[in-house]
Order: structure tokens, then C-alpha cells, then sequence
């Protein structure tokens, strides 16, 4: 384009239209072949970069006798010149680009589409944001003058005001950014009233001025929306005209100055709005009141001004009007209507969350009444997604003193715990087909069971916690009320139910169901009832909880004498008694005997021919053990005056119902607890008493056979039971058969299941488990009882971590298909196959755990039931072993001390570690991760640098492999591997890679404390230790190459992971760590260099690839923070940026001092570095016009979202394939 452009000769530009006309037409002709339809384009893409496109984009736009689709390719040739091509045109040359654009928008009329209007409304806000408050000072009169005609011009003003807001406060915009200081405050100055600025800013500065008119846009679109409303009818036009109002308020309430809001009228007008008897309009004011109740830290004022009249009579029975109105039923749910019903319910929620903002400021009176009545209304509404706001608003309203002493809420307990007891019921236990209404409307809402627990998760807890915070408040009317209901619905269980029987036995009946519902409230309410107790002070209670405790004590005991057929019943049962006895009445060791007593009297008759109901004897009888370890750690006092009664019985017991060694040790650790915890007794011979219950599992350890047998992994394969395994799979080629759940297992692989089962029960494993845990498990370190089974268990370690090393060790070489010599090369790949877990788990699994289990228990005596316990053997071995080197880590100093451990945990731990599964190697980091966390920093030195080096080099190394096998699938998809397998694959790795994410958050915290020093216990200075270094763990992996190498270079990885939470968090981390080392010195030029090299590569690898273009605010952050630290000091960094592809030296040159200049506008930064790189930049598939708007009634809120976080995807987009990016890996090689 030159300056003469516009006088060309008309011949030229109507040549020109014509072949574009030409070509748009064989592009869009289904008839036309794809060379024609190539080359049509490949001559669109030329017209493009010709110089006289943009007059020819504004002569074809302009032509209103051309159809809409060829004048929106001229209104594209005269977007891709301003975007593409501004800052190579002259002022004149731009300002004759700007003239084109306002003759296009004057001239528009009612009847051009949407699609055009919007597109000239785009180049507007382009145009602005390169020249409004530069060289364009009166863009805010052209809006006006466009204002002032019919309402498709001012449709076009909104759609300009929309956007330009949105780029320039709410989105990431790198053009607004460049010049976000300017345009924010040009934004503020047309918004507001001229009125509302001069009260705030007197002395404000007026030499430049971008405004026009005393109103304001706030003001102009708060009358022009008042006047739709009023005059609405049957015009579909104003309705429209209303809602585009309203969603370009919606732009600019999140910002706008809140006195600008309460003097535009703006929220009296939304509710006017809310009054309309049109369901898009209604959408729209709540969509938009939920943006301005959505702001947070008010002045009085303002709150008294915004938030006040929300609470007033009239304004909650409008708000209780349209949530009557919009109300629909289960069986027949009119969707538009139910959308409102939620966003009203949301809305509600966020006025009720600003109570706690100033609540001296709300009246209390009939009109806070009536919002209180709302809130109980929308908690009873048989939608749970509904109900859940105001669920969490009672939270919050009970959660504050304040709100609690001053409000009216005690008139309401009753209803809320009569909907906390009716809604705890566990509806994922429910069948998917149930007439209940709230389970119809959680199909509707959650189409996915993994998204539906955590929703569910979310309702039980926050019905728990009003329940817990009611009791607190006034306990003896609570409690009598949630005894009263707990009772009259335990005593009639089973009423309408057919009676118990073991043969039809479920986890999930209706009457275990109710029970269970019972028991949480009640044990929610026992939380409450505790925290009233400790906080009173005054003695003039005592008379009232000494009533309240003993009506306590009498309905527990009556509930104790009833009789329960049902094992999981019992379980309840004896979960809440122990709660009672732990809790309110944990003053009580006679009653807390009582139950101790119950408890090991508890006896169900076991049957092999009901599986379901013998495995939940089984269940029963491991949860028996659990809440006997609760007490004796509780009473240990009491009971050690008793013992002998005590252990006489636990004896009898253990000798009576155990299965096997295993579970007779765990009902002798009830016995260690008790010695070990009674403070009353000498410390002396209790500690020899606590070595005679270990002398027999270290005996076992020190076994010369067992040593023996974990020296070789043939002998371990012995050891485990499994000699046979690999023979008995060559022989009836088990590689060959495609479905192992449906070919029955033949007498030999029984037997093979029955000997690992005998194999796993002589290992001291479990046992050592079941005593090393309860002596360190809620004990304060440095207590008498934490360092006593610190000196018991010093003794003992040597002589246990030798062998338990060995274990680990040879579990891990288990998975490791190179040992399994025995077998062909050909049947190779069944071990991969036959040692990949089932598992379940919330965002993974399909169907609920219960659900989970039964299918892996109807597979027992097939082939896959083999599989699964030869998984289960090793797995145990492996898991118990992590388990048992994390409480080894609670003794402290005892444990990590020993200067020769590093070397051979290390090798234990992570020699092997490759060849476990994704998931497995998630298990190891997640187990082993506070061995890492508890040592104490004297011992750091010697312990971490091991243990880290090899960790993240194995996380390296696999997440690496996965994430690389996970592209190449992708890339070269045959149908060879399922979607279901895939995604449960990518969800896998995905939570490995975030588990190692957080680890190294965690390590680099510069705010994470140290543990607890036990030098520094007893009160002596840090300086009286010299030779101990008191520096958090961030600066001890700073300062320790060893560690610092493999975790800098894990994180380089971490950036290139299709993992968007995980790369988020490790660019943060990147970025906290560039500071560190900016000066000179051997560690810090070296890891310098290698951030401005590896690190700055990955980052634009990554701001390239699409997938990560969520990600380009973080990723430019920290390539901004590499080039304005390191660019001073290295040349590095601006190499790599020469090296790219079509990117100039000047232009890099201009954006390194642009960068200096901007070193405090974080903002400003990011624009600079996405500017620079805006030819590499990924662009989204929405961006590409590739997929279609989302249905809105589909698209769920923020706080939607937040009640239901699950890592199906981790950025919640749809799956793509992966961009190639071959060029891109080359581009750095360029001279």
C-alpha cells in the first residue's frame, strides 16, 4: 500500500474483486475439485501480502451489492494489514487504514449478519490498540457519533467496547499489553462519569484527553438497557439489543470503579432486568449481577451502596420470585429454565459470601429474614447442584462468629440438619436408573461417575460441617434433635426391606445406606460437641455438659445393646462408638474400656459360599483391630492398670478369630501401644518389655534363609511362591489367549495362587508393619513416647534394613522383563501385561470402588485372577517396603544417621525403578517423598544427594519415555490400543508427572520450615551446633550440584510434558530459581547458561506448540525473566533468540531494551516476549475456527468447576493430535 493507494485506478480494484470473487466461489463449491480449490487459496494467501490488498479489502468490504461472505474477505485483507503489517506503514498510510475502518462501521445497516458487524468491530479494537491515546485521540467521539444512530451502530459500539475491554483488562493480549498502562487508564476515563472521576481524582491529569461527553459509557449503556427493558414487548431486536448490553457490562464490572456502578444505577437496572419475561434477558442479568457480586474488598461505601440492597425486603422476594418461577421438575426439565434456576443459586451465593465483608453493615431485619429463608429454600431443592451454593453459604455464614452472634440463624438449625441428615446419604452407591429426583438432576448435571464422587465428596463434607458448626453453637438443642432422628431411623432399618441375609449381602443396601447417612452426621456432630467443650471456660456450664455428656453416654450404650446382622452395619456401629468415646466422652476411660471391651467381643460367623459377605467379615475384623490400636493409643494410661485382664483377652481373641501370623501381630501391637504409650509406668522395663514383642520379627529378619533367598531373583521368585510361574505361563501359552477374565484357571494355577498367598503371610513384612507404625503414628516429635521407639527401634534397624533393602530391590527387578529368563523371547511382552495394575481411582477408574472390587473378585479363579495375584504378592512386598522406610523416616536422627544407608536405599530404590508402570512409579514417588522431607538437616549432607540424584534421574528418564511412547501412539495411531486404554494411559502418566511436579515444589519452597531439630528441643541455640546448617532444603539443593543437576534438568523436560498443570507449576519454579543465579561463581555461570540455553529452547518449543497456548502467560514470564537477568551477564540468551527463524536482529535487539525498560510491569513483559516470537506463537483451535461454539447450557461456572476438579484432561480441552514440530526442534541449529 502507498499513500496514493485510494486513487488507484477503479478498473484495478474491480479486477481484483472479481478474481477474488472468483476464487471464494470455487472454494466454497462443493462441485469444485481440490486442485481448483488449492490453487483458489494459494491465490487468496498472495492477495494477502500484496501491497494494495488493503484497499482492495476496503473496496470489497464497502461494496454493499457483494455477497456478505466476499465483503468479509475484504474486511480480512484488512485485518491481516493491521495485524500483520502497522508498523511498516507510515502515519499517513495508517491513518488512511483508520479512515477505511470508520467509513465501514458508519455505513453499516440492519441488515448485514452478525459475522460482519463483529469483524469490523475487531479491526477497531486492533486499530485502537496500536494508535487510541497515541495519534487517535478522538476514537471515544466516533463511538459516540455511532451511538447516536439506530441500534445497529450502537451493536457494533458494544461489540467494540466488549472486546476492547476484554483485551485490554481481562485477556492476555500481547498488542494491548505492550501498551497496558495507556489503555487501561483510557479505558477507566470513557467508562466512567465524569462526575464519579472528579470526586475520586481532583487533581487528575486533564492535558490529555480521550474522552468525549460528561456520561460515560457505563452511563450510556445503563439508560439504553433501562429503555429496552421498558419498551421490550415481542421485539426480538431490543431483546437482543438488551442482552448485548448486558454481556458488555459484563466486560467491564470487573473492573470498572465500583462508585461508577452505584451512581450509573447499574444493579438496580440488572434487577429490573431479572423482572423481564424474557429467559435470555433474565440470563443475562444474573450471568452479569454474578461479575459485580463476584468483587471482593469493597470500601463501606461502596458495600453499602453495591451489596446493602441486595438484602433489602423487596430485592430477596424478586430474587425468591424467579427462583420459585424457574424451579422445574425432575421428570420433565426444561433446560433454559434450569440454567437460571444455577445461576441463580451461584449468584445468591456470591451475595452470601460478602456478608463476612462488613456484616455491622446489614440491617438486620425482615429483609435479612427473608434472604435467610432463601438460602434454606435453595438447600432443600432437590437438585443437589442447586442446593450445593447454599450449602457452602451456611458454611460460611456458621464459620464466622461474628455472622453467628449477630444474625438470626438460630430459627433455621432445625431445617439445615434435617437437610444435612436426609442429603449425606452416598448417592454414587445408588443405582444410575433411580426415580430420585436429585440423582435424575445429577445425571443431567455430571455426565461422568469419576467428576460425580468428587461432587458428591464436596456436598457430604459441606453438609458435615454445618452440622459440626451448628452443634457448636448451641449443642444440647443440635444433639437432641440429631439423636432423636438417628434413633428413630436406626430402629427402623430395615422397614420396607426384606430382612438381612448373608447370600444377598451388599455393601450398598439401603438400610447399610441409611445407617451410614446416621453416622456421619453424628459423628459430625460429636466434632461439634468436642470443639464447644474445649472452648468453654466458665464454670458456670458445668452442670450443662455434664447433662449433655451423660445423655451422650446413656444413647450410645443403647444403641451398643441393639443387634446388627449386617458386617458393614456393625462397622458404623463401632466407628461411631469409638468417635464417642475418642471425642466428647474422651474424659471417660471406664465407658472407653466399654467399647474397647465391645469391640473384642465382636464375632460374625464367617461362610466361604457368600463372598461377599465373608470379605466383609474380613473387612470388620481389620477395622475392629483399628479402632482397638484408637483406644489403646487414646487410654493407654487407663488400660496399662488392667493389662493383664487386657492381655488375657486380646490373646483369646487374636488366638480365636486370627487368620493368620500377620493378624495375630496386629491384635499384639494393641498391646505394644499401651506399654509403650502409659506414661505412668517407668520408662526402663517398659522399653524392655516393648524389645520382648520385637525380638521375634528380628529373629525372622536375621533368617539365614531368607538372606539366602533375595540373593538372586530366581531364589526370590521361590521365596514369593512364584518358582513356578514362568513355566506355568510358556506351557499353556497364555500370551495366546486375548481375554484372561473369561478362561477359567485349571487346578495348578489354584494351587500357584494359594502358595503365593502362604509365601506373602511368612514374611515378617506385615508384622513389622503393624508394630513399626503404631510406635511412631501420632506421636510429636521428640516426645518421651517418640524418642523412646526411637532408641527401641535403633537397636532393631541394622539388623531389619539389610534384607528389607534386598527386597525392595529384587520387587522392582520383578517388573523387569530381561530376568524372566525362563520364558521365549516371543512371550516377552506378557510380563509388561501380566504385572499392569487394576487399579481404582477417582478421575481414572470408570464405576465406583465397590463396583471396582466385585468385577476383580469374579475374576479370581480365571486367568486374569492368577495375573492379579502374582500382582498383588509383589505389589505388597514392594508397597509394605516403602511404607516401612517412611516410618523409619519419623524417627529422625535414629534412622538417618546411619552413614552407610544412602548408597544402598539408592540402589534399592532406583536401580530397577524403570521398569515399573507409570502408576507404580507414581506410588514410589509418592510413598518415598516424605522419607526425603523428614531428614533433619544435620543429616542432609550425607542422606539427600543420593536419594535425589537417583530419583530424579529415574523420574527423568520415565516420565521422559512415557510422555515420548504417549506422542509417537498419537502420531502413528493404527486402532492397535483402545481410547479407553489410551486416555487411562495419558491420565496415568499424567499424574505421575504432576506427583514429581510437586515434588520439586515442595523442595524449592524458600518458605518450607525444617523438621523438628531434637538438639534444638530442649531449648539450646542453633549457633551451639556449628556444624549443622540451618538453611531450608531449597538452599541446600541450590548449593549441592549433585542434586541441583538432575532436578534442573527434569524440570527442562517437565516444560515440553502435555501436562498444562504440571507445566505451569515447573515454570514457576523455573522462574523463582533464575534470580539465584545471577552472580559469578563456578555453580551458578554453569547453571546460567544452561537455563539460557535448554531451558529458554523448551519454553519457545513449547509458546509454539498449540497445545500449550493456555500456557503462553507463564511460558513468556519466564523466558522474559531469563533475557532481562542473564542478558547483562551472557550472550547466551540473545543467540538463541538470533537463531530463530524470520525474527531480525534489530527487532531482537529492540526487544531486549524494551524488556530493561518494562522490569517492573510484569504485564508489559510478556507482551514484549509474545510480541517478538509472534510468528512462532501457537495458536489455539478455537483461534482457528476449528470447533463451534460450546452449547452454554453445557458449559459449566467457575464454581461449577470448583466443586468437581478432575484430571480427565488436564486443561479440559478436547484431544488433538500433536502439531509437527520437526522444524521447530531444527530452528535453533541456524546460523
Amino acid at each position: 500500500m502507498n499513500g496514493q493507494a485510494i486513487q488507484l485506478k477503479q478498473t484495478d480494484a474491480t479486477v481484483a474483486k472479481d478474481q477474488i470473487r472468483t476464487a471464494l466461489e470455487v472454494i466454497h463449491d462443493v462441485r469444485s475439485s481440490n486442485k481448483l480449490r488449492q490453487e483458489a487459496s494459494e491465490y487468496l494467501e498472495k492477495v494477502k501480502l500484496d501491497d494494495e490488498a488493503p484497499h482492495h479489502g476496503y473496496i470489497i468490504a464497502a461494496d454493499q451489492s457483494q455477497p456478505a461472505v466476499i465483503r468479509h474477505f475484504g474486511l480480512s485483507l484488512l485485518d491481516y494489514a493491521v495485524r500483520h503489517r502497522w508498523n511498516q506503514y507510515t502515519v499517513e498510510q495508517n491513518t488512511l487504514l483508520r479512515d477505511w475502518e470508520l467509513d465501514l462501521a458508519r455505513n453499516l445497516t440492519e441488515q448485514d449478519p452478525s459475522y460482519i458487524r463483529n469483524k469490523i468491530a475487531s479491526i477497531w479494537v486492533d486499530i485502537a490498540k496500536r494508535s487510541w491515546a497515541l495519534d487517535w485521540m478522538n476514537m471515544d467521539e466516533c463511538l459516540v457519533g455511532l451511538w447516536k444512530g439506530p441500534l445497529a451502530p450502537k451493536e457494533l459500539v458494544l461489540a467494540i467496547l466488549e472486546t476492547l475491554s476484554e483485551d485490554v483488562w481481562g485477556h492476555e493480549d500481547p498488542v494491548a499489553g505492550l501498551r497496558s498502562t495507556e489503555l487501561s487508564k483510557a479505558c477507566l476515563d470513557i467508562f466512567t462519569p465524569m462526575t464519579v472521576l472528579l470526586s475520586l481524582y481532583p487533581s487528575r491529569e486533564r492535558n490529555i484527553n480521550v474522552r468525549y461527553g460528561e456520561e460515560g459509557w457505563l452511563s450510556r449503556m445503563g439508560d439504553l438497557l433501562e429503555w429496552c427493558i421498558s419498551q421490550e414487548g415481542d421485539d426480538e431486536a431490543r431483546q437482543a439489543c438488551a442482552v448485548k448490553i448486558m454481556i458488555t457490562l459484563r466486560s467491564a464490572i470487573g473492573w470498572a470503579i465500583p462508585q461508577s456502578l452505584s451512581t450509573t444505577r447499574i444493579t438496580s437496572r440488572l434487577c429490573q432486568a431479572l423482572q423481564s419475561s424474557s429467559l435470555p434477558i433474565q440470563l443475562a442479568a444474573v450471568d452479569t449481577m454474578h461479575v459485580v457480586y463476584n468483587r471482593t474488598k469493597l470500601s463501606k461505601d461502596d458495600f453499602k451502596a453495591l451489596i446493602v440492597p441486595m438484602f433489602t425486603h423487596d430485592t430477596v422476594e424478586l430474587l425468591q420470585k424467579i427462583y420459585d418461577w424457574s424451579c422445574v421438575d425432575a421428570t420433565d426439565i426444561d433446560e433454559e429454565k434450569y440454567l437460571l434456576l444455577k445461576k441463580l443459586s451461584e449468584l445468591v451465593f456470591n451475595i452470601g459470601g460478602l456478608l463476612r465483608e462488613h456484616p455491622a453493615l446489614i440491617p438486620i431485619d425482615n429483609g435479612f429474614n427473608t434472604f435467610l429463608r432463601l438460602l434454606i429454600n435453595i438447600a432443600k431443592n432437590k437438585s443437589l447442584q442447586v442446593s450445593i451454593c447454599a450449602l457452602h453459604t451456611w458454611v460460611k455464614i456458621l464459620g464466622s462468629e461474628t455472622l453467628v452472634s449477630s444474625l438470626p440463624v438460630t430459627s433455621f438449625v432445625g431445617e439445615l440438619l434435617e437437610v444435612c441428615s436426609q442429603r449425606v446419604i452416598k448417592y454414587e452407591a445408588l443405582p444410575e436408573d433411580s426415580p430420585d429426583p436429585s440423582v435424575v438432576f445429577l445425571n443431567e448435571d455430571i455426565d461422568t461417575v469419576p467428576e460425580r464422587h468428587l461432587f458428591l465428596g464436596n456436598y457430604m463434607r459441606f453438609c458435615k460441617m454445618i452440622t459440626e458448626r451448628i452443634v457448636q453453637q448451641s449443642p444440647a438443642d443440635a444433639l437432641y434433635h440429631i439423636l432423636g432422628s438417628a434413633e428413630q431411623v436406626i430402629s427402623h432399618l430395615y422397614d420396607g426391606e426384606p430382612a438381612f441375609s448373608m447370600h444377598s449381602y451388599s455393601k450398598t443396601s439401603v438400610p447399610f445406606l441409611k445407617m451410614d447417612a446416621q453416622c456421619s452426621i453424628l459423628e459430625a456432630g460429636l466434632k461439634g460437641s468436642v470443639r464447644w467443650l474445649t472452648a468453654r471456660t466458665d464454670e458456670n456450664g458445668v452442670h450443662e455438659q455434664e447433662v449433655m455428656l451423660q445423655n451422650l453416654k446413656v444413647w450410645c450404650e443403647r444403641i451398643l445393646g441393639l443387634n446388627f446382622e449386617d458386617p458393614s452395619v456393625k462397622e458404623r456401629v463401632i466407628q461411631l462408638a469409638v468417635g464417642f468415646a475418642t471425642g466428647p466422652l474422651r474424659k471417660d476411660a471406664r465407658f472407653a474400656f466399654k467399647i474397647f471391651d465391645y469391640i473384642l467381643d465382636t464375632k460374625y460367623p464367617d461362610d466361604p459360599n457368600c463372598p461377599s459377605y465373608s470379605e466383609a467379615v474380613k473387612d470388620l475384623q481389620g477395622l475392629c483391630i483399628h479402632e482397638l490400636q484408637r483406644l489403646a493409643m487414646k487410654f493407654s494410661d487407663y488400660l496399662i492398670t488392667i493389662f493383664d485382664e487386657v492381655e488375657r483377652k486380646v490373646s483369646q481373641v487374636s488366638q480365636a478369630v486370627a487368620r493368620d501370623d500377620n493378624v495375630r501381630a496386629r491384635y499384639y501391637s494393641v498391646l505394644f501401644i499401651i506399654t509403650h504409650r502409659a506414661a505412668s509406668v517407668d520408662p526402663q522395663p517398659r522399653q524392655e518389655r516393648l524389645e520382648t514383642f520385637l525380638q521375634p520379627l528380628v529373629a525372622q529378619w536375621q533368617d539365614s534363609k531368607l538372606t539366602q533367598s533375595l540373593s538372586s531373583f530366581s531364589m526370590f521368585c521361590e521365596l514369593l511362591g512364584c518358582g513356578g510361574i514362568q513355566q506355568y505361563v510358556a506351557q499353556r501359552a497364555l500370551h495366546r489367549i486375548p481375554d484372561w477374565s473369561a478362561t477359567p484357571l485349571d487346578e495348578e494355577g489354584k494351587a500357584l495362587q494359594l502358595q503365593m498367598q502362604h509365601a506373602l503371610e511368612r514374611l515378617p513384612l506385615r508384622a513389622t508393619k503393624a508394630f513399626l507404625s503404631v510406635s511412631v503414628e501420632k506421636l510429636e516429635p521428640n516426645s518421651t513416647a517418640h524418642q523412646m521407639a526411637g532408641r527401641l527401634w535403633e537397636k532393631m534397624m541394622p539388623m531389619i534394613l539389610p534384607n528389607l533393602l534386598a527386597m525392595i530391590k529384587q520387587a522392582h527387578a520383578f517388573h523387569d522383563a530381561a530376568n524372566w529368563k525362563d520364558l521365549p523371547p516371543e512371550m516377552s511382552g506378557i510380563v509388561h501385561r501380566m504385572l499392569t495394575d487394576r487399579f481404582w481411582q477417582i478421575g481414572i477408574s470408570v464405576g465406583s470402588r465397590d463396583e471396582f472390587y466385585a468385577k476383580v473378585g469374579d475374576t479370581k479363579n480365571t486367568v486374569e485372577g492368577l495375573a492379579s495375584s502374582i500382582r498383588a504378592t509383589v505389589r505388597a512386598v514392594r508397597e509394605t517396603g516403602y511404607k516401612l522406610l517412611c516410618y523409619m523416616g519419623l524417627l529422625g536422627e535414629h534412622f538417618y544417621s546411619y552413614k552407610e544407608l544412602p548408597q544402598p536405599l539408592s540402589a534399592a530404590l532406583f536401580t530397577d525403578a524403570h521398569a515399573l508402570s507409570t502408576h507404580q512409579m507414581a506410588i514410589l514417588v509418592e510413598t518415598i517423598r516424605p522419607v526425603i522431607e523428614n531428614c533433619p538437616v544435620a543429616s542432609r549432607s550425607h542422606f539427600l544427594p543420593r536419594i535425589l540424584a537417583g530419583l530424579f534421574e529415574q523420574l527423568d528418564r520415565k516420565a521422559s519415555d512415557e510422555w515420548d511412547k504417549i506422542e509417537q501412539r498419537t502420531r502413528n495411531s493404527e486402532g492397535r490400543v483402545s481410547l479407553d486404554e489410551e486416555m487411562r494411559d495419558e491420565s496415568v502418566l499424567r499424574q505421575l508427572t504432576y506427583t514429581s511436579v510437586m515434588l520439586v515444589v515442595g523442595l524449592l519452597d524458600p518458605n518450607k520450615p525444617n523438621p523438628p531439630d531434637p538438639k534444638l528441643a530442649n531449648g539450646a541455640a542453633p549457633n551451639s551446633f556449628p556444624h549443622i546448617e540451618h538453611g531450608n532444603i531449597r538452599s541446600f539443593i541450590l548449593a549441592t550440584p549433585q542434586i541441583l543437576k538432575p532436578l534442573i534438568l527434569f524440570c527442562t523436560h517437565a516444560i515440553r510434558m502435555r501436562d498444562t498443570r504440571s507445566c505451569s507449576l515447573i515454570t514457576r519454579v523455573l522462574g523463582s530459581l533464575v534470580p539465584e543465579f545471577e552472580t559469578e561463581g563456578e555453580i551458578d555461570t554453569e547453571v546460567r547458561e544452561f537455563l539460557s540455553t535448554e531451558v529458554l529452547k523448551a519454553c519457545i518449543i513449547s509458546l509454539h506448540d498449540s497445545y500449550f497456548v493456555d500456557l503462553q502467560k507463564d511460558l513468556s514470564q519466564l523466558i522474559a525473566s531469563i533475557i532481562i537477568i542473564y542478558a547483562p551477564r551472557t550472550e547466551t540468551p540473545k543467540q538463541i533468540l538470533l537463531s530463530l527463524p524470520s525474527i531480525p536482529a534489530e527487532q531482537v535487539d529492540q526487544a531486549i531494551q524494551q524488556l530493561y525498560k518494562a522490569h517492573q510491569n510484569t504485564r508489559q513483559q510478556r507482551a514484549i516476549v509474545l510480541d517478538l516470537l509472534e510468528s512462532l506463537r501457537g495458536v489455539s483451535i478455537s483461534e482457528q475456527g476449528r470447533i463451534t461454539k460450546p452449547d452454554r447450557r453445557k458449559v459449566r461456572s467457575a464454581i461449577e468447576e470448583s466443586y468437581m476438579t478432575v484430571d480427565m484432561q488436564g486443561d479440559g480441552q478436547i484431544k488433538q493430535e500433536s502439531p509437527d514440530l520437526g522444524g521447530v526442534a531444527d530452528m535453533f541449529g541456524r546460523p
